[in-house]
């Protein structure tokens, strides 16, 4: 089991990461997930020993690794974005490399690494020039090389990043099966929420070096937690409210009733998440439609006081009247 402990890291003089603390399972999968610069990437460095904290404990089965123990003595599997390939060598001899430094048998590298070509669709492929291959089939070789020492963590620094978004859709459907096989606890770093969702078994949400958020990608999706992490997924719209009676709270668009956890006293002002509700279920909103946008299987709105998605496409300068549900997020 992983385990971070209060880790602090500074670049340049600024705080980059601040009392970061988090335990990974034994069968887990984890998906670090962040804008550019929070800190996500630095982190998965000093899990794997390419970077030290300034404070804090990197702990694995207990043994502190944070200090002592350099990259190579951790056993720990990583996958980058560049594939990270040696480009002298063929398919075979990339994934058999991490094997024979460690002098396992020939016939035992032989097997091993026909069981991952298997696992990553390349078996025949195996005299092959890496150099020959696409961006998919490189990142397939990058991952069977990870895996092929066993090791006891792996890890993943945008991998797909470089992919289109087919190619992106079917080798993450391949990763997550090789993953839940392998049962191989594993942390997954990315800006791309889509991947986050469809990978992760947990997310961490960081922003400006903190965990704002840590939850199964069900329940960040139900409770995001904060403004910030509601409009970083785009569930619905946030505003801004004041509460007139501890159970209504009034807002740019009017009084709305209000259920949530807190006790709010009147005059308290509440951050709050405006969702479509379906069918006759939530409250009444009336917009008048100033933009209307594609999005794949529905239309965005765009109105006085921010965002909305309709499944009819209206006309702009309409009135248009939606259900919504306001859910409080402070």
């Amino acid at each position: 089991m992983l385990e971070l402990k209060n880790i602090f890291k500074t670049y340049e003089g600024k705080p980059l990461l601040k009392n970061i603390s988090f335990t990974l399972r034994s069968d887990e999968t984890i998906c670090l997930l962040g804008a550019s610069g929070s800190g996500k990437s630095t982190l998965l460095r000093m899990i794997a020993g390419l970077e030290s904290p300034d404070e804090g404990r990197i702990l694995f089965n207990g043994m502190d690794l944070a200090q002592k123990t350099p990259p190579h003595l951790r056993d720990f599997g990583l996958v980058f974005q560049d594939y990270g390939l040696f480009p002298h060598l063929n398919i075979f001899d990339n994934i058999a490399f991490g094997l024979k430094m460690r002098k396992v048998p020939p016939a035992q590298i032989q097997e091993r690494v026909a069981i991952l070509l298997k696992q990553v669709n390349l078996l025949g492929f195996e005299k092959r020039d890496v150099t020959e291959l696409s961006g998919g089939e490189q990142q397939r070789v990058a991952l069977a090389r990870a895996l092929a020492p066993n090791p006891r963590l792996l890890m993943f620094d945008e991998p797909l990043g470089a992919l289109d978004r087919n190619l992106k859709e079917d080798l993450l459907n391949e990763l997550r099966e090789i993953l839940h096989r392998t049962k191989i606890p594993s942390i997954y770093v990315t800006h791309d929420q889509e991947e986050a969702f469809a990978i992760a078994d947990r997310i961490l949400l960081l922003h400006d070096g903190e965990i704002v958020r840590d939850g199964r990608p069900e329940e960040i999706w139900n409770d995001p937690g904060s403004i910030w992490a509601a409009n970083f997924f785009g569930i619905g719209n946030t505003l801004n409210g004041v509460a007139v009676l501890p159970n209504k709270v009034k807002t740019e668009f009017g009084v709305f009733d209000l259920k949530c956890r807190h006790k709010h006293v009147k005059g308290e002002k509440i951050s709050l998440l405006m969702r479509q509700a379906s069918g006759a279920s939530g409250q009444e909103l009336k917009l008048k439609v100033e933009d209307v946008l594609f999005k794949r299987e529905q239309f965005q709105v765009k109105s006085r006081g921010g965002l909305f998605f309709v499944r009819e496409k209206p006309k702009i300068g309409q009135i248009i009247h939606l259900r919504v549900k306001v859910e409080c997020l402070a």
